[in-house]
């Protein structure tokens, strides 16, 4: 079956952090991508959010981004950005797949341990409510981006998260953004989002790889 068959008339909605709360971030080249294969595409994006953060409707710290098929991003800054509790959500718009954005905000890359715990329950209280509502989902985790810059970003961490998400994610299916690319590969502006190129490259091979997830159009579970 070809690649673009596979999600053609799948309902989609993404949810993450700051690499959806730009236009020119996953918000376009996922988004895009996702729709020239045939999806119905819902992204929200907020900025500095964890999982659990999703699971209410809370306040982001520096600004979102939401976009719905063919329409234009509409971005709002950080005093009006916030979440919608996923359960709303797909109550309102029963998707046949929640894709999930969300590695980087939970790194704590300038720590010297990773908080496994912390993260464990910020996972899986996302999960637990996505799962409540039978819904199919998929988390995709952190891309290498470059070491150093604004948030410290270090490899090691990356791979450690990369390696938690990959055996904690359940229901959900985990994409491993760390097999899309080298390490450093895709330039970034700060080490951890990528510059126009690098959200391209993230975005095609994100798309192609839910387009291999095992899904059929129409079995959204929340639907009446």
């Amino acid at each position: 079956m070809a690649l673009a068959a596979a999600i053609a008339g799948l309902s989609i909605l993404i949810i993450g952090d700051s690499h959806l709360s730009q236009p020119s971030y996953l918000m376009s080249s996922l988004h895009d991508d996702l729709q020239r294969q045939g999806a119905k595409v819902h992204s929200i994006g907020v900025c500095g959010v964890q999982p659990y953060d999703w699971t209410v409707s809370k306040p982001g710290s520096c600004g979102s981004a939401e976009r719905i098929g063919n329409k234009p991003a509409v971005v709002s800054p950080g005093t009006r950005a916030r979440t919608t509790a996923v359960a709303q959500l797909i109550k309102a718009e029963h998707p046949d797949l929640v894709l999930i954005v969300l590695g980087d905000t939970m790194a704590a890359y300038r720590q010297d341990d990773f908080p496994m715990n912390w993260v464990w329950q910020q996972v899986t209280a996302l999960t637990g409510a996505i799962s409540a509502t039978g819904t199919r989902c998929a988390w995709v985790g952190p891309a290498w981006g470059q070491e150093g810059g604004q948030y410290g970003k270090t490899y090691a961490r990356a791979e450690t998260v990369s390696r938690f998400l990959a055996t904690n994610v359940a229901p959900c299916t985990f994409i491993d953004s760390l097999e899309m690319s080298a390490r450093g590969q895709w330039s970034t502006i700060d080490g951890q989002h990528f510059n126009a190129s690098g959200y391209r490259a993230w975005g095609g091979a994100i798309a192609k790889a839910v387009a291999r997830l095992p899904l059929a159009p129409a079995t959204g579970a929340a639907r009446p």
